[in-house]
């Protein structure tokens, strides 16, 4: 099916072609025709489904159907993401998207952790598409460079993060700014309490899109491996690994940012090219070493979860979970790292005894049963610990207490007809 007739015009077809989408992804088939006519969307979508330009491609049309405006731009499109690096990536999207459209919208991009001054500028005459995180947005407001009340269509891209990352007072401020009356698309790799809570109160007779995890990332993903090591000898497998495969490009996946400055100086006094990328580092060190490694002049990035969603790196051969995600929807989008596109890439996951319990947990919520691996030379001797009476430390067994607070703040959120 083409992108056409889908109801795009031939301007942003010829685009998606030029980005690389030659046919239409389920994501996209399912939103776009939805989002052109102007309903409510509450979508299910993994990593790498597509659906940045599911959700781009159809604000552009709209915003394009209508006549320029005299003077200052109005912004009528918002679009809140909850990190740098997947703002600055939709914002790229969008732009590359337009550029074949007869008058083409003006897309601003807003992130805190550089100067706002650029990004003021950057506003004036105003924006008719903004791509932005919400702490920043809000920033911008205040400094009057501007204003939301026409905004008339509203995407909240990885919802669910929006929310795990505590960004709920702030969003509970712009949706305060915002019109009664709006398209709400909401965009989740899960729908916990608190997400369900907030579509429930915001969104007006949705379409509801649900796909299966695998059609974006474990299907896609050649091949997994689960390696059961000693936790004090995975820094050494993973210099075997890489030197035995000639990996050429490896993203390494570590639970802390202190973890991630060890483990790539360690590897880096191993004659690799490593480096760390984590939410510590400044956005232009963060943007530089992504740039890099996009460019192969580095043989491992190791890093937080922070890279586990919104960067698309092309052709990333490897990921490697060094330290096992919190949670199985942790793993599915790590693991979407490689595989992306129909292209072929291995996810290798390190599991010591002490990690096995959680292991299995991950095992069962993504309906998988990988065989451990014990490779000659390092096979496990340490002691697995007595079995706990928890509920193993995976994350998303049950709300927290914040997490209650904000489902009820969300439900009494009033809603429009």
């Amino acid at each position: 099916m083409p992108f056409i007739a889908l109801g795009l015009a031939p301007a942003l077809a010829r685009a998606a072609a030029e980005l690389g989408f030659s046919t239409p992804t389920a994501i996209q088939v399912e939103a776009i025709p939805a989002i052109l006519a102007g309903t409510d969307l509450l979508a299910t979508a993994q990593t790498g489904s597509g659906k940045t330009a599911a959700y781009i491609l159809p604000l552009l049309q709209r915003l394009a159907d209508r006549s320029p405006p005299k003077g200052p731009r109005p912004v009528r499109a918002l679009v809140l993401v909850p990190t740098r690096e997947l703002a600055a990536q939709a914002g790229e999207v969008a732009r590359s998207l337009a550029q074949h459209l007869p008058v083409r919208p003006k897309v601003a991009v807003a992130f805190g952790g550089v100067s706002i001054n650029p990004q003021m500028m950057a506003l004036r005459g105003g924006a008719d598409l903004v791509v932005a995180t919400p702490g920043r947005l809000l920033d911008l407001v205040e400094h009057n460079a501007l204003k939301l009340h026409q905004v008339d269509m509203l995407v909240l891209d990885e919802a669910d993060r929006l929310l795990d990352l505590g960004f709920a007072d702030e969003l509970a401020k712009v949706l305060a700014l915002l019109p009664a009356r709006r398209q709400n698309l909401f965009f989740s790799a899960t729908f916990p309490a608190t997400v369900q809570a907030l579509a429930d109160g915001l969104l007006v007779k949705p379409r509801r899109i649900d796909l299966p995890a695998t059609t974006a990332t474990a299907d896609a993903v050649v091949l997994q491996r689960a390696i059961l090591v000693d936790s004090t000898r995975r820094a050494t497998l993973l210099r075997h690994l890489i030197q035995e495969h000639a990996w050429q490009r490896v993203l390494v996946f570590v639970a802390t940012q202190h973890a991630a400055e060890r483990l790539a100086a360690k590897l880096h006094r191993g004659d690799l090219y490593a480096t760390s990328f984590h939410g510590g580092l400044s956005q232009g060190a963060r943007q530089q070493a992504l740039a890099e490694f996009k460019e192969k002049r580095w043989d491992v990035v190791v890093t937080t979860d922070l890279a586990a969603r919104g960067i698309d790196i092309e052709s990333l051969p490897v990921v490697v979970n060094f330290d096992l995600p919190r949670s199985a929807v942790d793993h599915i989008h790590r693991i979407g790292r490689t595989g992306r596109a129909g292209a072929g890439g291995v996810a290798v996951s390190f599991v010591s005894p002490g990690t096995l319990a959680h292991w299995r947990l991950i095992e069962k919520r993504q309906g998988m049963s990988l065989p451990l691996e014990a490779l000659p030379g390092f096979e496990p001797t340490e002691a697995a610990p007595p079995p706990s009476t928890g509920h193993g430390g995976i994350k998303g067994l049950r709300p927290s207490k914040k997490d209650k607070l904000r489902a009820a703040a969300a439900a009494t959120t009033p809603k429009t007809d």
